[in-house]
């Protein structure tokens, strides 16, 4: 039975200080990942990512239980990155207009046959490397929407952008996403659901 994110915590202020270490392990991964989609460098990625710990671990006895612990942590990360974009003259909250819209991509489903269960591994792939290539702006909120699978209420605890906004940017997002995999795939268009 894996033990809960609110366990660990709750040994880590009891002053079990290698419980950290655990919590570490169980959210570097998706740390990683949303700190590369902004960042778009490993190195830099990594620092932020061990800054964020840092941060998290230091302000361990004021998290409020209001949220998940990955939520709060990842809303520090969120801005350990931001910051660091900010100081190379990036803005990621740049206020932006626009229609908000659903939509998302036909996604090949998980009971296929073996060739078929290649392609679709292929295409997830395909996806995951144009996520990475979107400017920081639409790429943090499609890798906590679509590889995250957090909800938009997740997206703007962390963010601390508005719902309208992170409709905004996920919608904008799908779009540039949706082209460039239609390039890919040699054609201009992906059915949107």
């Amino acid at each position: 039975m894996q033990i809960t994110d609110v366990t660990l915590i709750q040994r880590i202020l009891a002053g079990e200080k290698k419980a950290f270490a655990e919590l570490v392990d169980r959210h570097k991964d998706r740390g990683m990942t949303l700190a590369m989609r902004m960042l778009k460098n490993r190195e830099e990625a990594e620092e932020a990512l061990q800054d964020a710990f840092i941060r998290a671990f230091s302000a361990l006895p004021r998290f409020e239980w209001k949220s998940s612990f990955s939520t709060w942590f990842y809303r520090i990360l969120y801005n350990v990155c931001a910051t660091r974009l900010s100081r190379r003259g990036e803005d990621i909250h740049m206020h932006l207009d626009g229609s908000e819209g659903e939509g998302g991509f036909d996604v090949p489903a998980e009971d296929l046959l073996p060739d078929e269960k290649y392609e679709s591994d292929e295409f997830q792939s395909m996806v995951t490397r144009e996520i990475e290539a979107l400017p920081a702006l639409y790429g943090s909120i499609c890798t906590l929407f679509f590889m995250q699978d957090m909800s938009y209420d997740q997206i703007v605890e962390i963010t601390g952008l508005p719902l309208g906004t992170v409709k905004v940017r996920l919608f904008r997002g799908r779009m540039l996403l949706r082209q460039s995999v239609g390039r890919r795939l040699g054609s201009g268009k992906l059915k949107v659901v």
